[in-house]
């Protein structure tokens, strides 16, 4: 006798982790796959679409072609640990061990992960910035920290001072702080810095800084480690990565910086997680590492010029443009439109069924801005672009938008 659907289904969620029904898939990632079956521009996943430098990629045949093609030691090869510290220590002027305070994970994605479950107690909460990278949520529910929301506010995505103070309390066990920010492009300035040192040291917290965007800067804006912050060396887990800085978001070659404490459960973790990052990557990265200060300050260069092209086919569009100071999206308002026409399945917010009808009617696939805040309706109003693509990609996105009219 077969068991009624009704009762399959709950018997199916039963056997079912409740932790992954908390969250949806990546919306991103989502935005790629609409953009691939609808022949769209896709400026929604921030992955460049131009080649990766030369040098790197040649590294990285010399290390397949020179056998090392196996595992790695598990919290990562000698020679990227080194290089990771003494890059490190030369643009930030904070010295690590490579032996005791540095793991290379798959990716900083992998990286955040490791951190959060290595560090987080039943009851522990974390303090996070919104609007927000898509993944920390998920990480928070996974690691199973209860997350404190605190709003970084437009046009210049500052927080307010009293409100972060709030979010803060006995059971916080860390702050994860992104800079420069994705979605919004925002570096955090040395003051605010400051200010969230004053509290991770009041109530004993970490500061979990993803820093993956570190070289992509524009306007005289400076990247400053929270592990610089004087009395934050032992308190803050530092997360970074290949991807962004060398154009090899595929590769999955990422790091953690922190004290012996906290590094030591991250290796456990990292290693049961993933045992190790792809070994002739890892090689190769070592080498990109050492590139010359005129690599970062022509990157920062080309992505300003990208900068300020999209900046002017969105304005043009009609849409309310945010200009980031770093990283390389573009939050932007589309209040400007004439919504009410779209069509809506279920309790779709402005900006979801906005973005459906971009990818699917105009030809542009971008990433809705509820995806990056805790409550859907503080980014119904919002949607982001990213500009880390070439030139005729930009020129397509150009020719579609200009189908828009505020």
């Amino acid at each position: 006798m077969t068991a009624p659907d009704s009762t399959m289904a709950q018997i199916s969620r039963r056997m079912l982790s409740a932790k992954a029904e908390q969250f949806t898939e990546s919306v991103i990632r989502e935005m790629t796959r609409l953009a691939m079956k609808h022949g769209a521009v896709n400026l929604s996943q921030g992955f460049p679409d131009f080649a990766a430098p030369e040098e790197i990629k040649e590294a990285a045949r010399k290390a397949i072609a020179d056998d090392i093609n196996q595992y790695a030691i598990t919290w990562g090869a000698k020679p990227l640990r080194d290089a990771v510290v003494e890059k490190f220590e030369r643009t930030q002027g904070v010295k690590y061990d490579p032996e005791r305070e540095i793991t290379i994970c798959c990716g900083s994605t992998e990286a955040m992960m490791s951190a959060m479950m290595a560090i987080i107690n039943p009851g522990d909460e974390i303090v996070v910035f919104e609007p927000f990278y898509e993944n920390y949520g998920p990480d928070a529910i996974l690691s199973g920290a209860t997350p404190r929301f605190v709003k970084l506010r437009t046009p210049d995505w500052s927080f307010d001072e009293k409100e972060l103070t709030a979010a803060f309390g006995p059971h916080t066990k860390a702050i994860i702080l992104n800079t420069p920010n994705n979605p919004t492009g925002k570096v955090f300035t040395r003051t605010e810095l400051e200010f969230i040192r004053d509290l991770c040291v009041r109530w004993n917290a970490y500061c979990v800084t993803d820093e993956i965007y570190e070289h992509i800067l524009y306007d005289g804006a400076e990247h400053i480690s929270m592990a610089c912050i004087e009395g934050m060396r032992d308190r803050t887990i530092v997360i970074n990565g290949l991807s962004k800085t060398y154009s090899v978001t595929g590769w999955r070659v990422g790091w953690v910086l922190a004290p012996p404490g906290p590094t030591q459960p991250i290796r456990k973790v990292h290693d049961f997680l993933t045992v190790g990052a792809a070994a002739p990557l890892q090689q190769a990265g070592a080498s990109a590492l050492h590139f010359p200060r005129s690599y970062y300050d022509k990157l920062a260069a080309t992505y300003a010029g990208k900068r300020e092209r999209l900046l002017k086919i969105l304005t043009s569009a009609g849409f309310t443009v945010f200009k980031p100071r770093g990283a390389y999206y573009i939050m932007t308002g589309i209040s400007r439109f004439d919504l009410a026409h779209l069509a809506r399945s279920g309790s779709e917010t402005d900006d979801v069924a906005f973005a459906k009808y971009l990818v699917e009617k105009v030809g542009v696939a971008v990433v809705p801005g509820s995806s990056f805040y805790n409550d859907a309706s503080d980014g119904a109003s919002q949607v982001r672009f990213t500009f880390c693509k070439k030139e005729e990609t930009l020129a397509a996105a150009e020719e579609r938008l200009a189908k828009l009219h505020a």
